[in-house]
């Protein structure tokens, strides 16, 4: 059996880690930067739904397993009607670190199935990532168009 994918992001966010907290469990901060809609119950069981993301407007769903307010989060994710990462089959991990007078935000989302789904997964991640921290540092990241269709 082949073992799982593992995709690491850092970043570094010039905003206070409360404020990139937010932008990643406030559906309406959520917003600015990624999905149509979004609904978040930000604790251990709660629910992670978001809609409209990538190329298909597809949606993610998940399950929080551990939050740590301006600290950490850990939330299982899949695609609904997806078969290769079905919601909960992947889990993705953000720590937020003080750092510079920002924040670095430190991400891994392993249980990728295949080198294929890593590589859709991270040029997603890279496209996000730059759209969050636009957002968390006062910048209009301008609409949502997703990815191209190529992903």
């Amino acid at each position: 059996m082949n073992e799982p994918f593992v995709l690491r992001r850092e970043t570094q966010i010039a905003a206070p880690r409360a404020t990139v907290f937010a932008y990643l469990t406030d559906p309406e901060k959520i917003l600015n930067w990624m999905g149509s809609d979004a609904t978040t119950e930000p604790h251990p069981g709660g629910l992670y739904l978001l809609k409209g993301i990538g190329p298909r407007g597809s949606v993610a769903r998940g399950t929080f397993r551990e939050v740590v307010p301006v600290h950490r989060l850990a939330y299982t994710f899949g695609w609904e009607g997806g078969q290769e990462v079905p919601p909960g089959s992947s889990l993705i991990e953000i720590d937020l670190i003080e750092r510079d007078g920002g924040t670095l935000l430190r991400m891994t989302h392993s249980g990728l199935p295949t080198e294929e789904q890593m590589a859709a997964h991270a040029k997603g991640w890279a496209h996000y990532l730059e759209r969050l921290t636009s957002a968390a540092t006062g910048r209009d990241p301008g609409p949502d168009k997703g990815l191209s269709d190529n992903m």
